[in-house]
């Protein structure tokens, strides 16, 4: 009475990845991160609603602007891939369109993460 799987399971070889507590806390960090980050990302854009483009560019120029807008990409895109993984995970059944969607959520993250953190490094050099 030990042993609790079915003999199909046992055949399969399905059973604990090891993985979920890591993933279930690194989703929680990232949430708990995204809070205050997300607060400045709204509160500067309301702050440069109406600006100009000068004041735009000075604003984003400054390097603290500059590392909390990196920590909003980096810590929010890893939040959605997190998220996306898991949604992929729990309803996509076949296993070849799985695999080609999880790479595809991390080619997303990837692209738009270097895209995003080009822009702001470029913005806050002056480029």
């Amino acid at each position: 009475m030990s042993e609790m799987r079915t003999p199909l399971k046992k055949v399969r070889g399905l059973g604990s990845a090891h993985e979920g507590t890591e993933h279930f806390w690194r989703q929680r960090l990232t949430a708990v991160a995204n809070v205050p980050l997300m607060l400045f990302f709204i509160g500067l854009i309301i702050y440069l609603h109406r600006a100009s483009y000068a004041e735009t560019r000075a604003a984003l120029s400054h390097p603290l602007t500059g590392l909390v807008l990196l920590m909003v990409i980096i810590s929010g895109l890893y939040h959605m891939r997190l998220g996306m993984q898991v949604i992929i995970e729990d309803y996509v059944t076949s296993e070849g369109k799985k695999i080609a969607c999880l790479m595809l959520n991390t080619f997303f993250t990837l692209v738009v993460g270097v895209a995003c953190v080009f822009a702001i490094i470029k913005l806050s050099f002056g480029g």
